[in-house]
């Protein structure tokens, strides 16, 4: 009886350890050598075991480093720096953004850590407002996802498509929308193709932007019911976790893809907006929850900081700048 017990045992073990590896590796090639899924994928995606790199170059260690006897260094240093951040690409150059995201993805492998990468280079940008930028044109932006798609190679890595490129198309004339939708298809496709052990999120805004029903429409027009993971939300956003989840669940019913994943911006939306939503480095926001794959919530795969805590959104300073002052109090 014992030694049927311990069989049983060895046998559910084995059986545990299969599943395991199918959901550590969900990708199998096809006859044509294409990557195809092999299982439907659990959720969340990730074993709560995975951990995000954390870039000792970010902007905030570099601060730290700059200003070791600053009396809110050490806060900044703990809460901030020590914690893993997205790796943001908005150079033009496609061979310097090439070498930057090898160079990343290769000592994210070394540390047996996985990498948040951002594309952020799509052709009118924000509309020339506060992040305005991008490049030329969409032929342009197909040859710098094909660099940043050689980058990354066959290396794992979760990638955040284009923020604010879907929420934000109220500025472009239609042929301009239409190219954008291409664009996005075209990030998608390649990226399935050639990065195939990457995770690609399109992002969809937030909670406070647009319907559900619209996001979903312009993400379908964009590809990610057929080439994404899943969708990102809150980047750079200050919406309570519940909130953006109940948003995600919403839109990605009505994407037709209930099973796909998503992840959130959790960078700073410890204390939710402001009572008039201000997304523009509003005053009294906290750090919001660590990242990480243990969400404890169907569907979520991971919380991320995408936004780098502390770095200007475009009024207390440029886009982008890092401001200890604005760091120090996201820690209080």
């Amino acid at each position: 009886m014992v030694q049927l017990a311990v069989m049983v045992l060895v046998v559910e073990a084995a059986m545990a350890a299969a599943i395991m590896q199918s959901l550590l590796t969900p990708w199998s090639a096809a006859p044509d050598g294409r990557p195809q899924r092999s299982l439907p994928v659990a959720r969340p995606y990730f074993p709560a075991t995975v951990r995000f790199y954390t870039d000792p170059h970010n902007a905030a260690a570099e601060w730290v480093r700059d200003h070791p006897r600053d009396r809110r260094a050490a806060a900044i240093r703990r809460h901030i720096a020590a914690r893993p951040q997205a790796a943001w690409y908005t150079e033009t150059n496609e061979s310097l953004v090439e070498e930057r995201i090898r160079g990343l993805v290769q000592r994210a492998a070394a540390e047996r850590r996985l990498p948040v990468l951002v594309a952020y280079s799509i052709p009118l940008r924000d509309c020339e407002e506060l992040s305005s930028g991008g490049i030329g044109d969409a032929a342009a932006y197909q040859r710098w996802m094909d660099a940043f798609t050689r980058g990354i190679g066959d290396a794992p890595a979760l990638v955040i498509l284009e923020p604010d490129a879907l929420a934000h198309m109220g500025c472009l004339k239609r042929k301009q929308q239409t190219e954008r939708f291409r664009a996005l298809s075209y990030a998608g496709r390649v990226l399935e193709r050639r990065a195939p052990r990457a995770r690609v999120y399109y992002d969809a805004g937030n909670s406070g932007w647009q319907p559900a029903r619209t996001m979903a429409e312009r993400l379908r027009h964009a590809g990610a019911d057929r080439y994404g993971d899943g969708i990102a939300l809150n980047v750079s956003n200050f919406n309570e976790t519940r909130d953006e989840v109940r948003y995600g669940r919403s839109l990605l019913k009505d994407l037709g893809r209930p099973g796909q994943g998503m992840v959130v911006d959790t960078s700073r939306n410890g204390a939710g907006p402001t009572r008039q939503h201000r997304f523009c480095d509003p005053p009294g926001r906290k750090l919001g929850a660590a990242p990480t794959t243990a969400t404890g919530m169907p569907g979520v795969d991971a919380f991320l900081w995408v936004k780098h805590p502390g770095q200007a959104d475009g009024c207390a300073a440029g886009a982008g700048v890092f401001v200890p002052g604005y760091a120090y109090r996201l820690t209080d």
